[in-house]
């Protein structure tokens, strides 16, 4: 057993997160990426003949990133050329995929630093091409004997005219989206309901907001039926996590509630998923290390707004105890469930969650899961599933925070029809609603438990990637923190 609570400290000591600076002058002996145009003066920047008519041929080849070795150091030049006639959104996430290749060859090179320049006027634009660079220097190898770290460090933002307080809230958030790959990253052999509760509570600790575990009994006693039935195939007690940040002047009355799924391993329990189906399932709870990580972000980045945050925690397994097809559950709120697929465990838990958040009387409250097939069917890894009752204005703030930061939203249709395909024969409800629409009769279900303004969003698509895709690495991706951190700085200011 005190191997496990060991391995547990290693998930917050292991990895070492990129420094992200900001300074006013170039230090001549670190790697460097100028941001310019094709009538920059490459003299003025130092670079000798030689390579100012390399620099000359590879533009006249139409190449817009031009890496000149310079030996003791890199010198990229990435031309603006390319992304200017781009919408804002997509410049941004261009410059993130710079970034990621900056990092690749210094990483390959063996250096240690390097600088971000903009010899054009915006130079705000360096902080894409920071962020894409810092989350592409991730890495999870802790379990690997033979260790290939990366030897990038720092990234050092040289500018005028950007604010300090814009460089400390990047390096904020991109902590945050490593924490959250880190718990999504780790095997449920070293992370159970138990031990998730636990970096919970030690990421609360080090961003200094609250953190409440109930444990089972509590559960039982708040009569949880759908955590509790889901857990009863397991030999690991279930956790219900409470995050609270409650800022002195927080501009909300209410407060913005985050629901975030904890299945820590499914197996799919008597409705068992095939192998092939399940070796990734360590991924299942990438929906509370979201909203675990967003609340670390936002707590230490000090942002004007009340957030709580709810996540139900447990294994599914198929245990002698464990729920049967043909089960009828009774919900938190008295609802009767009929399951019929114990491999929809994701809504029955969130169910419970999202009723309890009643309780807040919250101005908004928004859940993220891992919940269905059906919703990485319909869009890949490309976005975000989401649907809900919140109104258009608040809808329409989230797609352009998700364009923003490139976790682009696609909202389903929500209509009463779906709803009509959950009826049972002897309960109020099945947990699953056919072979159609899955996605959307999934959200209809996590409908009947709540009373406010509520946005649901499937993440089954874009939170773990099979190969790498730019700054996201292979395997946990920490998506849905850069979207919520956006969306709450932006409702702070």
């Amino acid at each position: 057993m005190w191997f496990f609570f060991i391995d547990l400290l290693l998930i917050v000591t292991y990895n070492m997160y990129t420094t992200i600076q900001l300074k006013t002058k170039h230090s001549n002996n670190k790697s460097v990426l100028y941001l310019a145009n094709k009538k920059t003066d490459w003299k003025s920047l130092s670079f000798d003949k030689k390579e100012i008519d390399y620099i000359n041929k590879k533009i006249a080849a139409k190449e817009n990133l031009i890496l000149v070795n310079q030996l003791t150091r890199l010198a990229y030049i990435q031309l603006i050329e390319e992304i200017e006639e781009k919408d804002d959104s997509e410049q941004l996430e261009t410059l993130r995929g710079f970034g990621n290749s900056v990092c690749t060859a210094i990483n390959m090179h063996k250096y240690a630093d390097i600088e971000l320049q903009s010899l054009v006027e915006n130079e705000e634009l360096l902080l894409a091409i920071a962020e894409g660079c810092a989350l592409s220097n991730y890495q999870f190898i802790k379990y690997k004997s033979e260790q290939d770290i990366n030897t990038l460090k720092n990234i050092v933002v040289l500018s005028t005219q950007i604010k300090k307080t814009a460089i400390t809230e990047l390096e904020i958030l991109v902590e945050a989206v490593c924490k959250a790959r880190n718990l999504v990253n780790e095997p449920q052999s070293h992370l159970n309901a138990i031990g998730f509760a636990d970096e919970m509570k030690k990421m609360g600790k080090a961003a200094s907001f609250k953190v409440e575990v109930l444990n089972k009994k509590q559960i039982e006693a708040l009569k949880m039926g759908g955590l509790l039935a889901v857990n009863k195939g397991s030999q690991t007690p279930p956790t219900f996590t409470i995050m609270e940040y409650k800022p002195k002047k927080a501009i909300n009355k209410k407060p913005i509630v985050l629901v975030g799924k904890g299945v820590v391993y499914d197996t799919g329990g008597l409705s068992l998923k095939p192998t092939a189906g399940m070796d990734t399932m360590k991924c299942d709870m990438a929906g509370g290390a979201l909203v675990a990580a967003t609340m670390f972000a936002v707590a230490k980045a000090q942002l004007k707004v009340h957030v709580i945050a709810l996540v139900p925690a447990t294994d599914n397994r198929p245990g002698e105890n464990a729920y049967a097809p043909g089960d009828v559950i009774k919900m938190y709120d008295g609802k009767t469930v009929e399951m019929l697929n114990a491999d929809a465990e994701g809504r029955m838990i969130l169910a419970d969650a999202l009723a309890y958040a009643k309780k807040y009387k919250p101005a908004l409250v928004m859940d993220f899961a891992t919940l269905t097939g059906a919703a990485a069917a319909a869009i890949g890894s490309y976005g975000i599933v989401c649907m809900g009752t919140a109104d258009e204005a608040t809808k329409l703030n989230l797609k352009i925070c998700g364009n923003q930061v490139h976790e682009r939203l696609v909202e389903f249709p929500f209509w009463d029809d779906y709803g009509k395909l959950l009826k049972s024969d002897i309960a109020d409800m099945k947990n699953i609603g056919g072979p159609v629409a899955g996605a959307i009769t999934a959200g209809k279900f996590l409908e009947k438990f709540i009373d406010y303004p509520w946005m649901h969003f499937d993440i089954a698509g874009p939170a773990y990637n099979s190969t790498a895709s730019s700054y996201r690495p292979k395997n946990g991706t920490g998506v849905g923190v850069r979207l919520m951190f956006q969306f709450l700085k932006e409702l702070s200011n």
